[in-house]
């Protein structure tokens, strides 16, 4: 079997991304002894460029120091590898003599990997080791990072709907999500009760209606005498634009490389106050966007999720020694399961979160949604009911 691993991280960094890198490079120590296991530096390009730290030569403590640690170690890219593109990375991975390769990463890490199967011929291994934060790749239960993300966020709304319990108002919290809702709706995980916040969820697989929006706070105001939202960054209108599109002057939005509205680095939190302010005069209205923090916030690295991460590292070297495929994180109806799949059934796919975990005449989780999430994240924290 393989004597030379290259191993890269693709895309945001989470919790627990060092994880899958440590699990590899060690099980790789333990099955292959001598071999060579080459961490390259930002993704792919490392790989073009010849840019690479050997991660044979790194002491078992230093490296278990580096696992605990949150963001991406090796550096990671945001570059979407076209077929020319790949052909340059395949001559790098020959050039450094790689007989596997195991990139970690979500929908356009899995698909990276399908074009460079595809261009190899089978002389090269290529793995596919899961991570992010949106929990959307096809063929799993949940995705390393996911847990540790949402833990944060069921934290966030928990302290927040305490907050807002004393000083009653409106307060909107944006989530990281473009295509699938499953972070945005982790903000309901730890409710205490049916009073509790948020009550109201908007996730990217529902239409969102402005109009509808003022009119459920002012529902909920009425009822709670405050409202607690959380909203996906990707929701968008009937007619598929995305909300920011729709709310923010076009001279404000921000474009990434690939030409897509950069959700989180535009004017959306202004945007929704504004509306806040039109819809309901006089109210007290508060717009956070979490941002970056809930993926690799060092306070919020689930144990759990921490160990899956490590051991899909470890499962994707055997992936490795049977050829290449995507290692996916499923449920057996008990526990978490690591299984190997087609490459093909995870690249270029998206999972969106089911139907059913919504409410079918509001925008709150069902039974099905909180029976989900409290399976991945159960209650952290003890809190006391406020009198008020």
């Amino acid at each position: 079997m393989a004597e030379t691993f290259v191993i890269a991280q693709g895309g945001g960094p989470t919790a627990v991304i060092n994880q899958t890198v440590v699990g590899a490079t060690l099980e790789i120590r333990k099955r292959h002894p001598g071999a060579k296991v080459l961490g390259s530096i930002h993704g792919v390009r490392g790989i073009r460029d010849g840019n690479y730290v050997d991660l044979s030569a790194i002491p078992e403590d230093r490296l278990r120091l580096i696992a605990g640690t949150p963001s991406a170690a090796l550096g990671s890219t945001r570059d979407k590898p076209d077929a020319a593109y790949c052909e340059v990375v395949l001559k790098g991975l020959q050039k450094a003599g790689a007989d596997a390769f195991i990139y970690i990463g979500g929908n356009d890490t899995s698909g990276t990997q399908q074009i460079l199967t595809d261009a190899a011929g089978g002389k090269i291994a290529f793995v596919h080791a899961p991570k992010t934060i949106d929990n959307d790749l096809e063929e799993n239960d949940h995705t390393p990072g996911f847990i540790s993300a949402a833990e944060f966020v069921a934290g966030a709304f928990l302290s927040v709907d305490l907050d807002f319990r004393a000083l009653p108002g409106i307060y909107v919290g944006i989530v990281m999500g473009r295509h699938a809702g499953f972070l945005t709706a982790a903000a309901a995980a730890w409710q205490l009760d049916p009073d509790s916040g948020p009550h109201l969820v908007y996730v990217p697989e529902r239409p969102f209606s402005a109009a509808g929006f003022i009119d459920d706070v002012r529902a909920s105001l009425d009822r709670h005498k405050r409202c607690i939202v959380a909203v996906s960054e990707g929701v968008s209108t009937a007619d598929g634009k995305a909300l920011v599109e729709s709310l923010v002057p076009p001279e404000k939005l921000e474009r990434d490389q690939h030409g897509n509205v950069k959700l989180s680095g535009s004017d959306l939190p202004a945007a929704l106050e504004r509306a806040l302010a039109e819809g309901l005069p006089g109210k007290r209205a508060r717009v956070d966007a979490l941002g970056y923090m809930p993926r690799g916030y060092v306070g919020a690295i689930s144990a759990v999720d921490a160990q899956e991460a490590f051991d899909a590292g470890a499962f994707a070297v055997g992936v490795a020694e049977q050829g290449g495929g995507s290692v996916a994180l499923q449920y057996d109806g008990s526990k978490t399961v690591l299984k190997k799949v087609p490459l093909k059934n995870v690249a270029g796919k998206t999972r969106h979160m089911p139907d059913n975990f919504m409410k079918p005449d509001a925008n709150q989780l069902s039974d099905a949604g909180m029976a989900y999430l409290k399976r991945l994240v159960p209650e952290k924290y003890k809190v006391g009911k406020p009198f008020v």
